[in-house]
């Protein structure tokens, strides 16, 4: 199977790319990966829905393999939106499916509410369409914690010290709970942590997955998802920050949506139940491309 990867001159510098069986006549899809500032890393094992169709990964730009300036301006949804859009014209897209995962999904509505033409269906993986309802929600999850948890995110918070040992030990575990809960932790996602950028995520989202305070923070796409009249699925894990109630809110608003639960799974069911998820999302979109 044909692979190709480059870069693709985008505002304010290069983005690396990977296409998997490009040569397919399929529609190919998109992936937007989480973050901000993340990679496509996670997610690269998503390459085996190339035997059906072309699979495109990009990092975007300020991690991964792409550039990395130094430019904060740079940092606001409305140039990713802009660089997804230099991404489908540097490739020559005509059509193309999205797959958005956690931050990728609040860029990939952001793109099609502003840039629809072209875009054959979306899947919102793990969604996050309001920061407000995104914090909320991490509000009710951290109460599912054990209480000295709670207490220990709660006091370092409070008293400033979100730097310490303490916080990060109790961080990780509101993370077993609710972003992977695979035990061991696959090493591979480990080494991927070199490939982020925290700068990008700090004043994008904020210093934690807790509390919005970055230029995100008043973002909430909720009242135009009504707007949206390609074939939609939305997912999450059961135990998802992207909670089942949100997720499927989310569905209800959107005309005709699908909604599917992944019920072993966090945050990450792309990871933790590889198999299942992509028994999903290839099917999804097999049926858009034979019903259109």
């Amino acid at each position: 199977m044909t692979v190709k990867e480059g870069f693709i001159e985008v505002t304010g510098g290069k983005v690396w790319y990977q296409i998997h069986n490009m040569d397919s006549k399929n529609t190919p899809v998109i992936v937007l990966h989480g973050g901000p500032g993340s990679s496509h890393y996670s997610m690269q094992g998503l390459d085996i829905l190339a035997e059906d169709r072309p699979i495109i990964f990009y990092d975007q730009l300020g991690c991964g393999k792409s550039e990395r300036p130094t430019d904060t301006s740079l940092w606001n949804i409305d140039r990713f939106v802009e660089e997804l859009g230099q991404i489908r014209e540097g490739l020559s897209l005509d059509e193309f499916h999205i797959l958005g995962h956690s931050w990728g999904t609040t860029l990939a509505a952001a793109y099609y509410l502003s840039r629809p033409e072209g875009v054959k269906s979306i899947i919102f993986s793990s969604p996050c369409l309001s920061a407000p309802l995104w914090a909320e929600d991490q509000d009710r999850n951290r109460k599912l914690l054990p209480l000295e948890v709670q207490e220990t995110l709660k006091s370092c918070e409070e008293n400033g010290t979100t730097e310490s040992e303490e916080y990060k030990e109790a961080t990780s575990i509101f993370n077993k709970h609710f972003v992977c809960r695979l035990d061991p932790y696959p090493e591979f996602l480990k080494e991927g942590r070199q490939y982020r950028n925290s700068e990008v995520y700090n004043i994008m989202w904020g210093p934690s997955e807790f509390h919005v305070t970055g230029n995100l923070k008043s973002f909430d796409c909720t009242s135009q998802l009504q707007n949206i009249h390609v074939p939609t699925m939305y997912t999450c894990g059961r135990f998802d920050e992207a909670t089942p109630e949100s997720t499927k809110y989310f569905s209800t608003l959107t005309p005709n949506a699908k909604f599917h639960v992944f019920e072993k799974s966090a945050h990450m069911p792309y990871v933790e139940e590889q198999d299942e998820y992509v028994q999903v999302v290839s099917s999804f979109f097999n049926r858009v491309d034979l019903e259109n």
